[in-house]
């Protein structure tokens, strides 16, 4: 493909992706299922395309996906579900591993069992892009989110590492128990070890990260040095990149001044969008060249081994969940619960995590990785493919609907107070650090400064506590309504917006200058940026 080749798919890809972005949120179908469609169409009109190198994507693709998924979750809610989210991330995904390969020994003919580990590692991790997305806009409980990032975050190192082993002794190297499970281990400290390294390196920077462009630049290639330290020392660079992305994030509000978190916010939704957005239209691209390398097996062989992935990447999953969390409360509590409230999942809860287990990029990455030597690669690679679809599609379109269907929501009244309560908070300590500074000697003029700002935090204080106060007394989890709420908010979007014609007037008749405007502008947008959207934000 020339050089214009590349631009005019890009190009193309680019207004793809936002005419599906524009469908997704008219019909609150997930954009992921919808590009992959697209990509399949593609792949079957007259034309080059594009395939998935799995270097390309392991080095430069995942890791800015994962970062950016670590600085957006929660490490207190993590490690306070951490042992449930490694029943999940480690413990289910090398089930599935080993599941998968008995399957292939006993029932898939040509294909051996170190070959069916390496297919079951490459399909066991879910991708949780598309359900996180359905998720959220569906209102799912906020313990549910923390599960399937957390799942998301750290299944990848695990299959990842399985899938070395296993490929391994597919092409005559040998297998050790013993040996695998040393591997892994190593691979799994050595990433948490890189990752922590990245992060305090990332946080000896801090002076350079009050300038935004500075932060904007140590941000973007904080997941490339991660991934690479991590692999240049042979342990998981994967888990190195998530490690890092969870630690600078929760210590994002502590270093760095306030522009650059907008900034560096703005941008790496920015980057999430695009590559998400071409990674799933690469995946449906991937069809037609997978299919060609089915001739050489036949249908009963293809069937058996599309009935042992699929299988057991569907069943395995709602039957595990089932089964952990049906375990004795005291058992239970050891194995990931706190020891005061039974915090199990309920049925409802089981069934919606069951069917978030979207597999993606990182699968077909996986397999593509797999040497070409191995037993009935390219029905490893089929196999792949379909579980991939069944999953993105199947799940990705289903899941909005089951979520509304089981009834769960997350609880926005309760979501409000706590903000409420925090910005309450706030201001009271800077009400009290007033009068800290009143003690203080000063001149008349510092005098009206501290009484000015009294006035507005008082004002603000209110504000907010009258707010509580209506949340204190809403009888459901619906946002109570307040039509003086309401009309400020209506209020200060049309002053505003008043204010921004005037600038534009100015500046047409030759007033203000275009520099001027720009200036003008930023304020009146980071004034805007702090009103919700919605009642629901507030």
């Amino acid at each position: 493909m020339t050089v214009q080749g590349v631009l005019l798919f890009a190009l193309c890809a680019a207004a793809v992706i936002v005419a599906v972005r524009w469908l997704a949120n008219r019909t609150g179908l997930p954009s992921a299922a919808l590009l992959t469609i697209v990509g399949i169409a593609y792949a079957y009109l007259p034309g080059t395309n594009v395939p998935i190198n799995a270097e390309v994507v392991l080095t430069f693709v995942i890791p800015p996906l994962l970062y950016n998924a670590a600085l957006d979750s929660s490490l207190i809610d993590i490690r306070r579900n951490l042992r449930t989210v490694i029943s999940l991330s480690v413990l289910l995904v090398l089930a599935t591993a080993l599941l998968v390969g008995v399957g292939f020994d006993l029932f898939v003919g040509g294909a051996t069992l170190a070959a069916g580990v390496a297919l079951g590692a490459a399909i066991a991790p879910p991708d949780p892009v598309a359900a996180l997305a359905v998720g959220r806009r569906a209102g799912l409980p906020g313990n549910l989110i923390t599960l399937i990032q957390g799942e998301g975050l750290l299944n990848d190192a695990t299959a990842l590492t399985i899938l070395t082993v296993a490929a391994a002794a597919a092409t005559g190297d040998g297998f050790s128990f013993s040996h695998a499970v040393g591997k892994f281990f190593l691979a799994a400290i050595g990433g948490l070890v890189a990752g922590v390294v990245v992060a305090y390196a990332v946080r000896a920077l801090r002076h350079f990260r009050h300038d935004p462009l500075s932060a904007n630049v140590i941000s973007l290639v904080t997941p490339f040095a991660a991934y690479l330290l991590g692999e240049s020392v042979h342990v998981s660079g994967v888990l190195a990149v998530v490690v890092a992305g969870l630690i600078t994030g929760h210590d994002a509000p502590r270093y760095g001044s306030g522009a650059s978190r907008l900034q560096t916010g703005a941008v790496w939704r920015l980057v999430d969008f695009v590559l998400e957005g071409v990674v799933f239209l690469l995946i449906g691209q991937q069809l037609p060249e997978v299919v060609k390398g089915l001739a050489d097996y036949s249908a009963g062989t293809i069937a058996a081994a599309l009935a042992v992935s699929v299988g057991v990447t569907l069943l395995l999953r709602p039957l595990w969940l089932v089964l952990t969390q049906s375990l004795p409360r005291s058992l239970h509590t050891r194995l990931g619960a706190s020891a005061s409230p039974d915090n199990r999942l309920n049925a409802t809860e089981v069934t919606a995590l069951s069917w978030a287990g979207t597999r993606g990029v990182i699968s077909l990455a996986a397999i593509f990785i797999i040497p070409g030597n191995v037993p009935a690669l390219d029905l490893l690679r089929f196999c792949t493919f379909v579980v991939v679809l069944v999953t993105l599609i199947g799940q990705g379109l289903t899941f909005g609907p089951l979520v509304r269907r089981l009834g769960l929501r997350a609880n926005h009244t309760d979501l409000a107070r706590e903000r409420n309560e925090a910005r309450s908070a706030s201001v009271q300590a800077a009400l009290d650090r007033l009068d800290e500074i009143k003690l203080e000697r000063h001149d008349n003029v510092e005098d009206l400064a501290i009484d000015n700002m009294r006035k507005q935090l008082e004002v603000r204080l209110e504000r907010y506590r009258r707010r509580l106060d209506l949340l204190e007394k809403a009888e459901s989890d619906e946002m109570p309504t307040s039509p003086k709420y309401e009309a400020s908010l209506m209020v200060r979007k049309q002053v505003i917006e008043a204010q921004r014609e005037e600038l534009l007037r100015w500046r047409d008749a030759g007033n203000l200058t275009d520099e001027g405007l720009r200036t003008l502008e930023r304020e009146l947008d980071h004034e805007e940026l702090l009103l919700p959207d919605r009642q629901a934000r507030a």
